[in-house]
């Protein structure tokens, strides 16, 4: 069985004390936000186990009688948990939030709570090669992709990430042809609501800036290589960065 991938101790800790319960006949549950990829988790490490949804009582309790060993993914959904019997059983379970705290104590001998990406920074670069590796692959990018840090959105943990990573690896790519595609579709889908000429001009001019900035490092170098006075480079610099 490969690793699983994380650099946080904390997640480290979880897998191995899961990992203890292999053979054990407890229940054991597994919590965090939507995304943290705990689902990903539980099913790399008990990949032969049934899984079921919880929102289904009737399906799950019919597996609860068939199935000494069980995963329940959506515990939190499951209309009625007072009803289940565990007992006897190696029951993995996965929610996204706690609920009954009270009932939660009485049915787990373990309770995980996996952090969310935000509280695992040293998995977000992890990820986000990762992921950059594999957007490379699926689309056929070759150049060198640079990933900055306020370009990765991490707001719903790994889903967001990984989509993020995606869309910087395309916007990197891309070409002039392209670019002036998604122009024309956003001018088409926002010119009822977006529609005055001098603000739609910040699209080209405020990345055009921040570009020329960081290339040149110098404003001087910058309005020469625009072509343009140096002091109408700085009333645009004010406009459009500041």
């Amino acid at each position: 069985m490969q690793n699983y991938l994380t650099y946080s101790d904390t997640v480290k800790k979880i897998i191995k004390s899961l990992d203890l319960t292999r053979h054990l006949s407890i229940a054991s549950i597994v919590i965090g936000e939507p995304g943290t990829g705990k689902r990903t988790l539980v099913r790399h490490l008990f990949p032969d186990l049934p899984m079921v949804d919880g929102a289904d009582q009737t399906t799950l309790e019919q597996a609860l009688e068939e199935s000494q060993a069980l995963i329940i993914e959506r515990f939190d959904k499951v209309p009625n948990p007072e009803n289940l019997s565990f007992e006897g059983k190696h029951i993995i379970a996965i929610a996204d939030h706690a609920g009954n705290t009270r009932l939660l104590d009485e049915t787990f001998a373990f309770i995980y709570t996996l952090p969310p990406l935000r509280d695992r920074p040293e998995d977000i670069a992890l990820y986000a090669d990762l992921y950059r590796k594999e957007a490379q692959r699926i689309l056929q990018v070759e150049e060198p992709i640079v990933l900055e840090k306020r370009a990765l959105d991490i707001r719903r943990n790994l889903r967001s990430l990984r989509a993020s990573v995606y869309r910087e690896v395309l916007l990197q790519s891309t070409d002039r042809e392209a670019i002036e595609r998604g122009l024309y579709h956003y001018f088409t889908a926002t010119f009822d609501e977006e529609s005055n000429y001098h603000a739609l001009l910040g699209l080209f001019e405020r990345p055009l800036l921040q570009a020329g900035l960081k290339h040149y490092g110098s404003q001087l170098q910058l309005a020469e290589a625009l072509g343009i006075n140096r002091n109408t480079l700085r009333k645009k610099i004010h406009e459009r960065l500041s």
